[in-house]
């Protein structure tokens, strides 16, 4: 392809991409194949001849799309990509592309600021912090849980206990020490942690603990959880140096206590806390979550996703850390052929010290463009908008859906949970609202197990407060009953929808921060979810009578 082909096929494509964000509403919302469908579509082999673009171009996302968490693409970005392809710098250091590595320590000393992280995140603190971008929120996790490892490693086997050196007088009794410690490494996340905690634990060779939450806290990790959890680890002689404490977990986007978190970390200072804000981090630009940060400049490490909500397409992971050292301590290796006098002098930052891989891409660019072209008040509407959305969603399900659904962990950041209300329920509920409760009934602490009557207590509409125990049979009933809607509702295909399980509560989760989903979407989803959850419960009342 030459210039001048090339010329004429990227107006091809641009035209192509334009044309399929404009119909993104006639879409199905997740894709209705089978596995395994596209290979007999495809040659089995590769052409031995180059074939025209033209030919390539005719082989060749929904705002109905609300499962998960979004995965935000918008043309800045995507001007973004083209240029860092067209580019296509290694930029393992400063020396192969030194606009690639300055630009990226720039856009993220912005969003450092835009984020209101403590200045201790800044490239220019005087505790040597800093920003770097990696691939994603798992990577991140993966990278500073290594670093904490081999930090807490080098603090320990020397200082074990405040004493200097433990007593070794040779570096093989040191090491002996170190390989000691090794087996008794325990990472921590909350029972709503991601998995990717546990998973970055197996890669880094340790072992994972998880700590119980309840509803009574919002599904929070708090201080005393925490504390509890360290004091038993270390009654067992294990060594737990790492946690994971996260704004906004998957399943209910619940914020964990970081000033008590903060306080206990002040009687474990060995201990790394990172803060997986992937999703809901993006919320911190606006300045009514900016106390969410409250004790953050206690922590280690925090990392957010600018593609999940701030309209960069993927990836691009953007992790902060108040000193840098201990990730370039755990991750630099110089050979010969990576030395060069730039490098040495210390006056540049060599990226690929502060990551696994050696390359990486351009990704700041893409960061660049949407930061420009929206600018920090553009942003700050759209997350705002979508928060406003996802209100207004959560109202509809506790007014227009009241006999039809149960909201189960406290609507924020633009997602709500819900589960499929039984009839029963919706009976005893409006008799208990009349003051006609059982007398003998006791309250119990919301979805912390089953009581001494075998019930289990349920959150009404994301109150925390008990307002009607489920018996174990209603629990499996409902849970039976919701699954029917979600796997109905994304096997037709018009909207698409993630499910949970919370405290043995099956649920579904809606999320409203698709960048182009708007209201209307919203009152589709509802309606759909609605009319599903009719048909449902109909059904089963047949069935039951």
């Amino acid at each position: 392809m030459n210039a001048e082909e090339f010329r004429r096929a990227a107006h091809s494509s641009v035209d192509e991409i334009i044309d399929y964000f404009s119909t993104l509403d006639s879409r199905r919302a997740v894709s209705n194949v089978e596995p395994g469908y596209l290979r007999p579509l495809l040659p089995s082999a590769p052409p031995e001849e180059g074939e025209k673009w033209e030919d390539v171009q005719k082989d060749i996302k929904s705002p109905n799309f609300m499962a998960f968490f979004p995965a935000n693409v918008t043309y800045p970005s995507l001007l973004g990509e083209l240029y860092s392809a067209a580019f296509t710098a290694p930029a393992f250091n400063w020396l192969c592309s030194p606009a690639c590595t300055e630009l990226e320590t720039i856009v993220l000393d912005y969003l450092c600021n835009l984020l209101h992280l403590p200045s201790s995140y800044l490239s220019t603190s005087p505790t040597g912090g800093g920003g770097v971008i990696q691939g994603s929120a798992s990577e991140a996790i993966v990278t500073v849980m290594i670093a904490a490892r081999e930090r807490y490693i080098r603090q320990r086997a020397r200082q074990p206990n405040g004493e200097e050196n433990l007593g070794m007088t040779n570096k093989e009794e040191e090491e002996r020490e170190e390989w000691r410690l090794r087996s008794r490494l325990v990472a921590l996340g909350s029972e709503m942690s991601h998995s990717s905690t546990q998973k970055a634990a197996m890669i880094a060779g340790v072992k994972y603990r998880s700590i119980p939450v309840s509803a009574a806290d919002d599904f929070a990790l708090t201080g005393c959880g925490l504390k509890d959890a360290l004091e038993d680890l270390r009654k067992e002689e294990l060594e737990p140096f790492y946690l994971t404490a996260t704004l906004g977990t998957t399943s209910t986007c619940a914020v964990d206590q970081f000033r008590e978190i903060a306080d206990v970390k002040k009687e474990y200072p060995n201990l790394w806390v990172h803060v997986d804000a992937a999703y809901a981090g993006a919320a911190l630009i606006l300045e009514e979550y900016q106390e969410l940060t409250e004790g953050f400049e206690m922590f280690d490490s925090f990392d957010m996703n600018v593609h999940k909500w701030l309209l960069t397409n993927f990836d691009a992971s953007c992790v902060f850390l108040p000193r840098r050292e201990p990730l370039i301590s755990a991750f630099s290796i110089t050979p010969s052929y990576l030395q060069n006098n730039y490098s040495t002098s210390g006056l540049v930052t060599d990226y690929r010290d502060w990551q696994i891989p050696l390359g990486r891409r351009f990704r700041a660019l893409k960061i660049w463009f949407v930061l420009r072209m929206y600018g920090t008040n553009g942003l700050k509407r759209h997350v705002r908008r979508h928060i406003e959305l996802g209100e207004n969603f959560a109202g509809w399900v506790r007014d227009e859906g009241r006999n039809l659904f149960q909201i189960v962990a406290k609507p924020r950041f633009a997602l709500t949970v819900l589960t499929v209300r039984l009839p029963d329920e919706t009976r005893d509920e409006s008799a208990e609202v009349a003051g006609k409760r059982d007398k003998g009934r006791t309250e119990t602490k919301i979805n912390e197990g089953v009581a001494e009557d075998d019930v289990q207590p349920v959150i009404i509409n994301g109150d925390a407060k008990r307002v009607k125990d489920r018996s174990a049979e209603m629990l499996t009933e409902a849970n039976v009953l919701t699954k029917e809607v979600y796997e109905r509702i994304n096997a037709a295909g018009e909207i698409f929808l993630t499910s949970t399980v919370i405290k043995d509560t099956y649920a579904i989760r809606v999320v409203s921060a698709n960048e182009q989903t708007d209201e209307a979407h919203l009152r589709k989803a509802f309606d759909i979810l609605s009319g599903t959850a009719k048909d449902v419960l109909v059904e089963w009342e047949k069935d039951v009578q």
